[in-house]
């Protein structure tokens, strides 16, 4: 099947899990695009917002709507790696053999939702990383696969300060993108009253399977990306790095700015937002859009800058438009 075909059968898919999703969801047309963008491009995504903006809602009802089966993690700062990966249990047989035996953590699941996750420790936190870098993880010596395709969408309360431990800039990283979870308009708030307070509640539909998925994926990489695109991408990590950048606020205000995994993230990204809206070929515009997901965790102002009053969205909004 050549690309424009399997496009135009990927759209009307994609169309219809994005229906399943806003049966559940309301008013997060943007932020289920960039989640369904994040599981397109193989990545995972880091949910941040206020308690109570259905945060763990989306997951569950992208959990369903995309067939993937999932595992919740609540994170605590008690929580030790081992309740993530698994650990090997001595066991006995009849014949009085004894060897050990692994069992599973909930890391082996295709959707793993890690709930709060900034509340457990840098320990902890590090038990994630080689999951969601290599897909498989190390036990004992033994290397046990993950299943595929394999995603992490966590979520993240901004203002809660107490028990919580930021997470390294090393597992930032290794999210594809940020999703930022706004309060909802009235409109939409008045369907959420409506629509969660009665007798019953709509449920999402299960549309893709792990096979398609995985489809969706190698199509995804298949997507042609014009050289106008490639030189925007280029254009926008540069600028955002205080060594190269010719942006006087990039230069004094920014102390450490996105690395090569940002211009990978954005390649993937921009390409699954096309065939989510259903186009062939991404554009500079899909940049500019997706710049302050792919490059906000991916960067860190100064204390004198913020004391100034810059701001990541505004700066980046701007590099974003000076390189499209």
């Amino acid at each position: 099947m050549d690309v424009v075909e399997a496009a135009d059968i990927a759209t009307e898919r994609l169309a219809a899990t994005r229906a399943s999703i806003g049966k559940v969801i309301y008013g997060l047309e943007d932020q289920v695009e960039l989640c369904l963008a994040a599981i397109l491009s193989g990545g995972h995504a880091l949910l941040v917002g206020a308690p109570g903006l259905a945060k763990t809602k989306l997951v569950e009802t992208l959990a369903i709507a995309t067939g993937l089966d999932t595992k919740r993690i609540q994170f605590t700062p008690d929580l030790m790696p081992a309740d993530i990966l698994g650990s090997e249990v001595l066991e006995e047989s009849a014949g009085g053999k004894r060897s050990f035996r692994f069992i599973q953590g909930p890391v082996f699941c295709r959707l793993l939702m890690a709930d709060e996750i900034n509340r457990a420790s840098p320990r902890t936190q590090a038990a994630l990383l080689q999951a969601m870098q290599e897909h498989h993880v190390t036990v004992a010596g033994q290397r046990y696969d993950l299943p595929e395709p394999f995603h992490v969408l966590a979520t993240q309360n901004p203002i809660e300060q107490e028990g919580t431990y930021p997470l390294p800039e090393a597992q930032l990283d290794r999210f594809l993108l940020r999703v930022d979870i706004p309060y909802p308009q009235r409109g939409d708030e008045r369907e959420i009253l409506l629509a969660t307070t009665g007798a019953s509640e709509n449920r999402a539909e299960p549309v893709l399977s792990p096979a398609e998925i995985l489809d969706l994926q190698a199509l995804v990489r298949r997507m042609p990306v014009g050289e106008k695109v490639v030189d925007a991408i280029l254009d926008l990590v540069h600028l955002a790095r205080p060594e190269e950048s010719d942006d006087k606020d990039v230069q004094a205000g920014v102390s450490w700015g996105p690395g090569p995994r940002a211009g990978q993230a954005l390649m993937l990204a921009v390409r699954a937002r096309a065939l989510l809206q259903g186009r062939l070929a991404p554009s500079t515009e899909d940049v500019a859009v997706l710049a302050e997901p792919v490059l906000k965790h991916r960067m860190a102002l100064s204390f004198a800058a913020r004391a100034d009053g810059l701001t990541l969205e505004s700066l980046i909004s701007r590099l974003a438009a000076k390189a499209a």
